[in-house]
């Protein structure tokens, strides 16, 4: 059965990361990673508020809906 992850595994473990995508991305990694925390929970505490409609979409309506109807 596998245990919680001690420090020895989570140094191996940031050991291979920093290997696999070198030093310069991690903290692009890290940057992303926590944007996409921040934008989950975000989600999960303000669902009704967020908007998933794309950009294209969302200017094509707002267009149709300013156009004078004749």
């Amino acid at each position: 059965m596998i245990g919680p992850i001690g420090p020895t595994e989570l140094i191996l473990i940031l050991l291979v990361v920093l290997v696999l995508f070198g030093s310069k991305k991690l903290p692009e990694i890290g940057q992303g990673l926590g944007r996409a925390i921040r934008n989950f929970r975000r989600a999960t505490s303000e669902p009704a508020e967020v908007d998933i409609t794309p950009k294209p979409e969302k200017e094509a309506t707002r267009k149709s809906a300013e156009e004078p109807k004749a």
